[in-house]
């Protein structure tokens, strides 16, 4: 006849450990604590089968700006700024670029006349107007009309706009949002627009570069070709 269990002693079934949920399971979470992410990315590698999402919305990152200049959502082609570095030789074209894409508005829109675009940088109208002018010859901008300028989306845009004051009475912030493949259409359906503002390049600016690059080395090649004829007369004088 089998004998009862002691009374206390679990079972060998009972002693036997386990086995434990994968670690990826879904189940196994329910036993940990709860830790903060730290890393999407790293829960990402952890968990390549899984696809990542986020329950609640982000708080727009606003946290500079007057009413009168709203901040925005923006997107500046870095390579357009590496360019315009190596392209414009003097101070006042780089000022206004930086000038306009920080008025933008909402679709990349600049509502600025020159005289405020003078006040603003402390030159006069027709400095300010050269220096547009000159901006303006390489399709970064173009006028719309008086005191309104578009920039050409692939270099700098402005995809949407804080609407100040919506954020109160507990209502969320709103915002003004435009498309920038529907600005870029647009822009191209527009044939009495000049063609490096319809279809913007920097390929241009890129050839202008190295041409000057070439030619103050051979300035510079020249020069000391000259001095060394220089020295070489003045050694066979005395």
């Amino acid at each position: 006849m089998a004998s009862e269990p002691e009374e206390g002693r679990l079972s060998d079934a009972k002693r036997a450990p386990q086995p434990r949920p994968p670690a990826d399971d879904a189940l196994q979470a329910w036993s940990r604590p709860v830790a903060p992410v730290k890393d999407l990315d790293d829960v990402a590698r952890r968990y390549p089968g899984r696809k990542l999402t986020l329950e609640g919305e982000r708080n727009p990152l606003e946290f500079y700006g007057t009413p009168e200049r709203p901040n925005a959502f923006s997107m500046d082609s870095l390579e357009f700024f590496f360019l315009i570095a190596q392209f414009f030789r003097e101070a006042l074209p780089l000022r206004l670029i930086l000038l306009l894409i920080a008025c933008q508005r909402a679709g990349g829109r600049i509502y600025l006349t020159q005289e405020e675009m003078g006040t603003v940088l402390d030159v006069s109208r027709t400095k300010a107007s050269e220096a547009l002018q000159d901006v303006m010859g390489h399709g970064i901008v173009f006028k719309v009309k008086r005191g309104c300028y578009q920039f050409n989306p692939p270099f700098s845009y402005r995809a949407a706009e804080y609407i100040p004051g919506t954020e109160t009475a507990g209502r969320k912030a709103e915002y003004i949002r435009v498309e920038q493949s529907d600005t870029l259409n647009n822009i191209r359906e527009d044939v009495t627009l000049p063609e490096l503002v319809r279809y913007p390049s920097l390929e241009h600016m890129r050839k202008a570069i190295e041409d000057l690059r070439q030619q103050r080395a051979k300035q510079r090649a020249d020069r000391r070709r000259n001095r060394a004829a220089n020295q070489h007369e003045e050694g066979t004088e005395q």
